[in-house]
């Protein structure tokens, strides 16, 4: 996947998990906690839903690197080259 690609794919899952957010503004690199009102839980469901739909297995250890949407596509970026 190219990284627009991606950025679309976390846009969806966003959508799905906080669907009364306006996405459309999202500044890609402010933390989606300073955007949005996301708690650990909702979180958590971006990492789920990552795993479930791509098979994607994020260690607990680097989920600070899914802290913005450009952290985030960067960090994904070379796990869903082959996608």
């Amino acid at each position: 996947m190219s990284p627009a690609e991606i950025r679309d794919e976390i846009i969806d899952i966003l959508s799905e998990i906080a669907p009364d957010e306006d996405l459309s503004n999202l500044n890609d690199e402010q933390s989606f906690r300073e955007q949005m009102e996301l708690d650990s839980m909702d979180f958590l469901d971006i990492v789920m839903e990552l795993r479930k739909r791509h098979r994607i297995q994020i260690p607990e250890d680097q989920y600070g690197e899914l802290a913005s949407m450009a952290s985030t596509v960067k960090y994904l970026e070379p796990k869903m080259a082959d996608i």
